[in-house]
């Protein structure tokens, strides 16, 4: 029997990422799941139906609106799938710990100290049990940061170069989240990168893109104190869509079990 909430096929950023969760994430009936940054439900609606009544899934997000929107889709459904506003990185001592944790485009959200995060996290998880999280690993869109980077020093903006060379330093790889998860004394632990390649027109089409203007431009216009010589710089960006495409972004699961206790 097919499930009657499968992942939106009309999601062109959280459901490519989903999926790569969802091929090392090991689930089954009766599971308890936390699921963190959990947005507007993808996966957890998924994974709830994967659970089944015996199971139980908690999804966590910061932003209240995007806790709401999800309650008003779930309605009377899934009633073992409960959707609450937390920090992630401030979960209550007193939360019980689970067989599965999950995190769909969660790890960018971990900074400024993403190890202490992940380790605040795995505190939840049962002995035995697995985490997995997804996240834009370093070197996603890389041909746009490096064309950002050689406009800027065309135009020898020593400060703004300095700050996109800083956020590029901050963005976490796939082989540091590997790292982390085994200085944790997890077991097993697997990372996984698949391209996705964005697409997009240019001028006004790039710059107001779902998918970048939403997080990835922004970082590029914090990067300069003057949002008019950022405008001005980021449409002469655009207009050279060639220079930079294909656009892709990676998209990395971090798989890590914990050990189950003696």
């Amino acid at each position: 029997m097919s499930l009657s909430w499968p992942l939106p096929k009309n999601d062109p950023w959280s459901t490519p990422f989903a999926e790569v969760l969802l091929e090392h994430l090991d689930i089954f009936s009766g599971a308890t799941v936390l699921d963190i940054a959990s947005g507007g439900g993808i996966p957890a609606f998924h994974l709830a139906e994967k659970v089944g009544p015996t199971g139980k899934v908690l999804a966590v997000d910061i932003h209240h609106g995007q806790v709401l929107r999800a309650r008003s889709i779930l309605n009377k459904n899934l009633p073992w799938l409960q959707f609450e506003v937390g920090d992630m990185k401030n979960l209550p001592p007193t939360l019980s710990q689970f067989d599965r944790i999950t995190g769909n485009l969660s790890f960018m959200f971990f900074r400024p100290d993403r190890y202490e995060a992940l380790k605040q996290l795995v505190k939840f998880l049962k002995p035995g049990g697995q985490i997995v999280l997804t996240f834009p690993s370093l070197g996603t869109f890389d041909s746009l940061w490096n064309r950002i980077d050689h406009e800027m020093e065309l135009r020898n903006l020593v400060k703004e170069q300095k700050a996109l060379a800083e956020y590029i330093k901050e963005r976490p790889s796939a082989n540091q989240a590997k790292e982390w998860l085994k200085e944790l004394g997890m077991e097993k632990v697997a990372v996984f990168e698949r391209p996705l390649e964005i697409q997009s027109g240019p001028s006004r089409e790039f710059l107001e893109h779902p998918l970048l203007r939403g997080g990835f431009l922004e970082d590029a216009y914090e990067c300069f104190d003057d949002q008019a010589l950022a405008n001005e710089f980021m449409t002469a960006i655009s207009n050279d869509l060639p220079s930079f495409i294909p656009l892709t972004a990676q998209r990395c699961a971090m798989a890590g079990w914990k050990p189950k206790a003696i």
